[in-house]
C-alpha cells in the first residue's frame, strides 16, 4: 500500500496467525518496527534490498510464533537521503505510528543528523547500512546501535589490502560528504601506518552525491601520476561511474583500483559484465563467504524468494530484525530503554557469523570482505569474487578510546 507521503505499510500477519493457534494468543497488538531507508532516487535499490531482507526475517519470525507471542509489523518511510526528512520520519513512526523500534539509514550524512535525536525518542535504532564512524563514536548514545561494518573497520581492511600492492601514489574518488571524505581519511592514515613510504596525493576528487557526469574526475585521475585509487562512490552513482569509466578506458590504465562497496550485489546485478574483471571490490557481507547454518538458511531462503543473491544491505537488515527478537525476548518487554539495554554487549548468530554489539560504543564486531572481481556467475548474473579475504571484525576495529564514544 502506498500513500502520497511515500510511506509503505507492510502488515506481515496472515489470517491464520491473527486467529492464533492452540495455546498461543495473538490478540495483542503487533510489535511495530519502523524502517527508514532511501526508497526513491539513484540509491533506492539499497532501500529495496533492505526491505527484502527485513520482509524475509519478519515472515520467518511470524511463522514461528512472533516475538513475545506477538506478530511483527513493519512500517517503512523514505528518507530521500536527507537528514531532515529522516528525522521527521522517525518522529512520525514513534509518535504517530507507535513504533517500538527503528532500523535503517543508508546515508552517513543522514545518520549524523538523525542519531542525536534518538534519546528524545527513547526508542532503539539499529543502523544497517550507513557507515560513518561518528554514530558509534562522538555521536554515540544509549539508543543507537550499528550491525554493519563502519568506515574505520573497512578502511583498515582496505589499507591492509593496498599495502600488499606495488602502488605508491594514491588518490581517491568519493562522494562529497561524510562517507567519501572519511573513507579517504581513514584509508590514508591506516595505509601510512602500515607503509610509510606511500604518497597520499593532494589531488583528490569528490563529486557531489547524485552527480550524473563523472568524466571530469575520471579524466583527472587518468591524467595524474596515480598508481592506486580508492573509489567510495556507491549505489546508482557507482553504476554510472563504472559505465562512464569503461568508455574512457579507465580500467586499461596500470592502476590498482579499489571500490569500497563495489561488491554490493545491487551494483553487480545492475552492471553484469560491465563490472570490470580484476579490480579490488569490498562488501560488508558476501553471500558465499560464510560456512554456517544461519547463512546457509538465509541464502537459500533469499534466493528462493527473490531469485538473486542477497546483498550486504539485505543481510544487515535481516540480521537486525533477529537482533530485536533476541533483545526483546531477553528483556521480556518491548519498552525502548529495556530493549536498548539488552542489545548492549549482546552476541547473536547472524549470516556473517557471531556478531557482538560492543558495550562501549554499540558498534557490531563484524567482518569486512575484500576480494578481486572474477568471472561471471552465469546462474546469478553477477561477477564472482576471487582472492576473498574475510577480516576479523575486532582486529580492524578502533579501540573505544579511539572512537570518542562516551556512554
Amino acid at each position: 500500500m502506498k500513500t502520497t507521503s511515500m510511506k509503505k505499510l507492510l502488515v506481515a500477519m496472515t489470517a491464520a496467525a491473527t486467529l492464533g493457534t492452540a495455546g498461543t494468543s495473538y490478540a495483542e497488538d503487533p510489535i511495530r518496527i519502523g524502517g527508514i531507508y532511501i526508497l526513491s532516487g539513484s540509491a533506492s535499490t539499497y532501500g529495496e534490498f533492505a526491505q527484502k531482507g527485513i520482509d524475509l526475517a519478519v515472515s520467518e519470525i511470524n511463522a514461528s510464533g512472533g516475538i513475545l507471542g506477538r506478530q511483527v509489523e513493519m512500517i517503512y518511510e523514505d528518507s530521500q537521503g536527507k537528514a531532515s526528512v529522516a528525522i521527521q520520519a522517525a518522529r512520525k513512526l514513534v509518535y504517530s505510528e507507535n513504533a517500538d523500534a527503528l532500523v535503517g539509514l543508508d546515508s552517513s550524512g543522514v545518520a549524523q543528523g538523525m542519531v542525536p535525536t534518538m534519546p528524545e525518542l527513547q526508542k532503539p535504532l539499529i543502523i544497517t547500512h550507513a557507515a560513518t564512524p561518528d554514530v558509534t563514536g562522538k555521536l554515540c548514545n544509549p539508543f543507537t546501535y550499528r550491525i554493519s561494518v563502519n568506515v574505520a573497520q573497512n578502511m583498515k581492511a582496505a589499507a591492509l589490502v593496498a599495502a600488499e600492492t606495488d602502488a605508491t601514489n594514491w588518490t581517491t574518488i568519493g562522494p562529497d560528504y561524510a562517507f567519501g571524505h572519511q573513507s579517504w581519511e581513514f584509508f590514508g592514515n591506516y595505509l601510512k601506518e602500515i607503509k610509510p613510504d606511500v604518497n597520499l596525493m593532494s589531488e583528490t576528487n569528490f563529486p557531489r552525491f547524485g552527480a550524473e557526469d563523472f568524466t571530469p574526475f575520471i579524466d583527472r585521475v587518468m591524467n595524474s601520476d596515480a598508481e592506486g585509487v580508492l573509489i567510495s562512490v556507491w549505489g546508482g552513482d557507482l553504476v554510472n561511474f563504472i559505465r562512464q569509466a569503461n568508455t574512457r578506458g579507465f580500467f586499461d590504465k596500470d592502476m590498482e583500483v579499489m571500490f569500497t562497496v563495489g561488491a554490493a550485489t545491487e551494483v553487480l546485478s545492475a552492471l553484469g559484465e560491465e563490472m570490470p574483471e580484476g579490480v579490488h571490490l569490498s562488501t560488508r557481507y558476501w553471500y558465499d563467504a560464510y560456512d554456517n547454518e544461519v547463512n546457509d538458511r538465509f541464502v537459500k531462503a533469499y534466493v528462493d524468494a527473490y531469485g538473486t543473491a542477497p546483498s550486504y544491505n539485505a543481510e544487515g537488515a535481516y540480521a537486525a530484525i533477529y537482533a530485536y527478537k533476541q533483545a526483546m525476548e531477553a528483556a521480556g518487554t518491548t519498552e525502548g530503554s529495556a530493549v536498548a539495554a539488552a542489545l548492549s554487549g549482546m552476541s547473536m548468530d547472524a549470516p556473517n557469523g557471531k556478531v557482538t554489539f560492543r558495550a562501549g560504543d554499540h558498534q557490531a564486531m563484524v567482518s569486512p570482505n575484500w576480494g578481486v572481481s572474477g568471472p561471471m556467475d552465469s546462474e546469478l548474473g553477477i561477477r564472482s569474487l576471487t582472492n576473498l579475504q574475510i577480516f576479523d571484525g575486532e582486529k580492524v576495529a578502533r579501540t573505544i578510546e579511539e572512537t570518542g564514544c562516551k556512554l
